[in-house]
């Protein structure tokens, strides 16, 4: 599965590891807003990797968490959903608005394949210092560039490159970043 072989999901260690990743996804999702060291240590337990001043709002969901890298002072808004299939690897300072989705399994096209419950997956890489507006959709195999800004709504089906502007359905590129425009914060 990690490798991107097709698998079939029902396989007992799989079971077994969306199970662990399911009770620490509970842990960290009902973790008291209050004891920010409980919520913390829930989600450390969770992902393969935690940066340092990573902020991540519940409810988070996962498929295995093991698969998951978030750089240090990444901000994951409400409602994330992070299909880990395949790694998912997150840079530093990367803003994520609420309801985003990080899908990386696929499914055949052929209905017998299908039928028979097989799946496979991609990875995504999402690069340092990227904006992911509310209910942007990733899906298998992209990769975001750095400083990259995808608008709310869209969905990513291709590699975008680093410092451009993207939207739409599928997302494309409207402009490059580094114009005058971007130097104002309001």
């Amino acid at each position: 599965m990690l490798a991107g072989e097709p698998y079939i999901a029902d396989d007992p260690e799989l079971a077994a590891d969306a199970l662990r990743a399911a009770v620490l996804s509970e842990r960290f999702n009902s973790a008291p807003a209050a004891d920010p060291e409980a919520r913390r240590a829930a989600l450390a337990e969770l992902l393969d990797e935690l940066g340092e001043g990573v902020e991540v709002r519940a409810p988070l969901r996962v498929d295995y968490g093991y698969g998951i890298s978030i750089g240090a002072r990444t901000f994951v808004n409400f409602g994330a959903v992070f299909l880990d299939v395949a790694r998912i690897t997150i840079g530093t300072d990367v803003q994520i608005g609420p309801n985003v989705q990080l899908l990386t399994p696929t499914h055949p096209v052929a209905p017998e394949a299908r039928r028979a419950k097989w799946e496979a997956a991609q990875p995504i890489t999402i690069g340092d210092n990227v904006w992911l507006g509310g209910g942007v959709i990733v899906c298998p195999g992209v990769t975001i560039g750095e400083n990259t800004v995808v608008g709310a709504g869209a969905v990513v089906t291709k590699d975008l490159p680093a410092d451009v502007v993207a939207v739409g359905n599928p997302a494309r590129v409207i402009r490059e970043i580094g114009t005058a425009q971007d130097t104002d914060a309001g």
